[in-house]
């Protein structure tokens, strides 16, 4: 069931390639903090732009530089947090390593925890060691920037904003999009897939995906009590929203006078098809994110168990860079008959939840 090896050379030019494979991977997307710019207070949107200017030089910083060196294989569980002390140069200064005792401050408390959830997860479900499966050193800093309103993984890293605390609460509150940043490192080891339309879709999808079965993990919850959210716990009371995302109702997570409605589709027939976030990275990533939802549900159970491993095992053995959502659906179906057997119940839930999504494989 190996994949055949990937192609490294996407076909874009050199600024477009790595734009595409090496974004800076960020939770908020642009088009959320655009509506703040435009519907916020004074202050809200000069937080609104300082963080899409910052996003935006972050990644030009990448895109410049090439890919950048990862924390040496160390072969278990090592963490090392740092604090950028509201700066924006990284990493920072290093205030908790592994084993060392709880911190006074509760950002590096739940950075820490959350990577060791991520990495327990991918270690003892997936039998994968670490996000690059060698053991990769964990790195995290908090306190990036000024009431910065994201969190984001650099391929290397993970790095928190504090948010603004009227809009956004601290980026490390929510352990599911811990666990989601650190999955784009997976996905970069594996399928890497682009960052752009559907196969950007897919990227986001996929860790919006393991970023939720961390916390149902964590949780001990079954499909059936998940509550199926990304990010709870980001929003303030202020705002009208449950969460970022929510992979049971795309397009129903917020409606909120600033940041504007959740503008994911769950069905194929309202696919973004724009330029904006990336050719609807994350707006797209609504249509795999119900399947699974949908696939999780039928199979019951706890959802790692079963759904969780046909999706695994599709990313890392299935997909390539450029697979689109139908290749997605193709590839989890043909991963369910392969683990579970040729109409099996599995391999149905899998077919019913992507035919239900308008997929048809």
């Amino acid at each position: 069931m190996a994949r055949k090896k990937q192609k490294r050379s996407h076909g874009f030019g050199l600024t477009h390639s790595l734009n595409y494979r090496c974004p800076i991977c960020c939770i908020i997307p642009p088009y959320m903090l655009e509506k703040v710019a435009v519907n916020g207070s004074p202050t809200q949107r000069e937080w609104a732009f300082e963080t899409l200017n910052l996003s935006a030089q972050t990644r030009g910083k990448r895109i410049n530089s090439g890919s950048m060196q990862a924390a040496p294989p160390t072969g278990e569980k090592n963490r090392i947090i740092y604090d950028a002390k509201n700066a924006q140069q990284l990493p920072g200064e290093i205030v908790r390593n592994e084993g060392d005792s709880p911190s006074e401050d509760e950002a590096v408390n739940e950075a820490y925890d959350a990577a060791g959830a991520t990495y327990d997860f991918f270690k003892e479900i997936c039998d994968r060691t670490s996000i690059d499966n060698k053991g990769l050193r964990l790195d995290s800093t908090v306190h990036y920037g000024k009431d910065y309103e994201n969190a984001f993984w650099n391929g290397s890293q993970m790095v928190y904003g504090d948010g603004d605390g009227e809009l956004f609460n601290r980026f490390t509150k929510s352990v599911d999009v811990i666990g989601h940043e650190l999955t784009h490192g997976v996905t970069q080891h594996e399928a890497d897939l682009i960052y752009f339309g559907e196969a950007g879709a897919l990227n986001e999808s996929f860790s919006d995906v393991f970023g939720s079965l961390v916390k149902q993990r964590i949780n001990n919850h079954t499909a059936d009590k998940a509550d199926w959210l990304i990010g709870v716990g980001l929003f303030t009371e202020k705002v009208k929203g449950e969460g970022i995302r929510s992979m049971k109702a795309p397009g129903k997570a917020y409606d909120d006078p600033i940041l504007g409605k959740d503008p994911q589709p769950g069905h194929m027939k309202d696919i973004y098809t724009g330029t904006k976030d990336n050719g609807g990275v994350h707006i797209n990533s609504g249509i795999p994110n119900r399947a699974f939802y949908l696939a999780a549900s039928e199979i019951g159970g706890y959802a790692w168990e079963k759904a969780g491993k046909i999706w695994y095992v599709s990313l890392c053995k299935k997909l390539d860079s450029k697979s689109n959502i139908k290749q997605g659906a193709e590839a989890t179906i043909a991963v369910a008959r392969e683990l579970y057997g040729e109409a099996s119940s599995e391999q149905k839930a899998v077919e019913n939840a992507w035919k239900e999504v308008g997929v048809n494989s």
